[in-house]
């Protein structure tokens, strides 16, 4: 089950983009956003997907407000508010933003993955039995500008460059 993680896209418009098509062509089934989306415009693009997105919040907000009446026309969409506990195909997951919390739960040996976002710089680490993802950021503030895929029975990813 190929899943894409990204995070800190910061309204950048075209690199979200970008990255949510190579996620369709790539045939994934799930994009987990692990914050800093900040504004409500960039949803629509998240919705390009056409499957699930689950979408948290990061320390750069926004217009929240707006954000939950815009949310209201994308089902597909699904927000979780600071921290998601998720099992999908019984893998256990945690989005969060930030590194701390990420290697908190990590600690637990609870989970099978854990991603998170916060640094704009892509990590990989094995915690216990947990894989740990930073994707690095989609805004190409600090030099790159990249995502994961992840295969969840595998535990293969790939860290995606955009352009």
């Amino acid at each position: 089950m190929l899943v894409a993680i990204m995070s800190d896209s910061h309204d950048h418009i075209d690199n979200l983009a970008q990255a949510v098509e190579i996620a369709k062509e790539r045939g994934c089934v799930r994009i987990f956003h692990c914050g800093d989306l900040i504004s409500p415009f960039m949803l629509p693009l998240l919705a390009h997907f056409e499957k699930r997105v689950d979408l948290i919040l990061g320390n750069n907000r926004g217009d929240i407000v707006l954000l939950f009446q815009v949310l209201k026309d994308y089902p597909e969409i699904h927000f979780h508010g600071e921290v998601a506990f998720l099992e999908v195909e019984n893998f256990k997951i945690v989005l969060t933003h930030y590194p701390y919390y990420a290697y908190a739960f990590a600690s637990e040996n609870r989970y099978d993955y854990v991603f998170f976002g916060h640094t704009h710089l892509y990590e990989v680490k094995e915690v216990g039995k947990t894989l740990v993802i930073n994707p690095g950021e989609i805004m190409k503030r600090k030099g790159e500008s990249s995502f994961v895929i992840l295969d969840l029975t595998t535990r293969k990813f790939e860290k995606i460059n955009l352009r």
